[in-house]
């Protein structure tokens, strides 16, 4: 068969295909309908494993996975399309639209933030990038900043989650599922590592180094180079150059910003310490009431899927279908429970397309575990 010919074969093949699909939406819709009125449950796992070994059966061997595949997506496909019709307006879908209409037009400029370290970490220049008159309070940890927002001792809160050479900051994933917040922006800050000590004393003198294990992770390379270094991990890059400032020690040193060098005091043994010059560190800016300030662009969720085969792709799935732009996609192993994950997405959707918000709605009303995080800008 040449190509042509066979090309128009499939060109006949998916006009049926379109007309079936339709048909057997068109029948979702009065099942829907019958579910509605005898009360019953949109989902029916048991009719779909059914289905899918029918299917399985019917394709033989050599396709029974493809088969399951593409079962599995018009079964999402029609809970989505059955929940849609039947279902009135979600408690979710109220709280976005209260937000769309109530926050303020204008972010806020002068504010009460929380940030872990103390002055000079890159959570402090985050903040004061995000705010223009912030009023900041330190916590040691940063699930003191969590409890801070979330007690209302803050308003804010500004979290490192990522890096762009150093991955992920799990600490701070681990503690997303504990607490209830929302992410009001977030910004991209350049991060600039330097080696910073008491006096100006030549790099062979230092016997160790102190930072915070992202930096450390953020300047392997250097160190590496210098085995012969100590490696101590403290909880903050401003802590340790707070720390190497109080001692009396002029073997020791801390990586962390320039800002910190005039802010304690200290001397620059160097500033190509760290492994890339393209180094930025992604924070987020939370709240403990949901605020959609104008130019939210960006959407972030949490879930839990069932715990079977294709449950996290049935999510992706609805998704693309969407077209919208999964740009992170984090899980996290949920204490207590074995092999089961917490998922995070950022993803690039605009809250103010009705599509989306529909989507929130449904995986909330769907999912046993589920949390719109927010809709957002983000600064660079």
């Amino acid at each position: 068969m040449e190509l042509n010919e066979a090309r128009e074969k499939i060109n006949e093949i998916d006009e049926q295909l379109v007309k079936l699909f339709s048909s057997r939406m068109e029948l979702s819709s009065k099942i829907a309908e019958y579910k509605a009125e005898k009360n019953l449950p949109i989902l029916d796992r048991t009719r779909e494993r059914e289905v899918l070994n029918k299917v399985a059966d019917l394709s033989g061997p050599e396709l029974e996975n493809y088969s399951k595949v593409l079962f599995s997506t018009l079964f999402d496909l029609s809970r989505s399309y059955q929940n849609r019709l039947t279902k009135s307006e979600s408690p979710l879908g109220a709280q976005i639209q209260e937000a769309l209409e109530n926050t303020p037009k204008q972010f806020p400029t002068k504010v009460v933030a929380a940030c872990q370290g103390v002055e000079g970490a890159y959570s402090q220049q985050a903040c004061d990038k995000i705010f223009s008159l912030p009023n900041i309070m330190y916590f040691r940890t940063f699930e003191g900043v969590f409890q801070a927002v979330e007690k209302g001792l803050c308003q804010y809160g500004i979290l490192p989650i990522e890096n762009s050479t150093a991955g992920s900051v799990n600490a701070v994933y681990d503690l997303m599922s504990r607490y209830h917040f929302y992410i009001a922006r977030s910004i991209r800050l350049r991060i600039e590592h330097s080696l910073l000590a008491r006096t100006a004393v030549p790099l062979s003198k230092i016997k160790e180094v102190v930072s915070h294990e992202q930096a450390i992770s953020q300047c392997s390379a250097f160190l590496k180079n210098h085995p012969e270094i100590k490696v101590t991990v403290v909880e903050n890059t401003a802590a340790a150059a707070k720390m190497v400032a109080e001692s009396d020690r002029d073997d020791l040193a801390a990586i962390s910003s320039r800002s910190c060098a005039e802010l304690y005091g200290l001397s620059t043994l160097s500033d190509t310490v760290q492994n890339s010059e393209n180094n930025f560190t992604r924070f987020i800016c939370i709240s403990k009431k949901l605020e959609i300030y104008p130019g939210a662009g960006k959407t972030s969720l949490m879930l839990t899927v069932p715990h079977r085969p294709g449950s996290l792709y049935g999510v992706i799935a609805r998704i693309a279908a969407l077209g919208m732009n999964l740009t992170k996609l984090e899980s996290r192993p949920i204490p207590g429970k074995d092999f089961e994950f917490m998922f995070y997405f950022d993803l690039d959707a605009s809250i103010y397309d009705p599509e989306v918000v529909r989507l929130i709605c449904e995986l909330d009303s769907d999912l046993d575990e589920f949390a719109y995080l927010g809709s957002y800008s983000e600064l660079f």
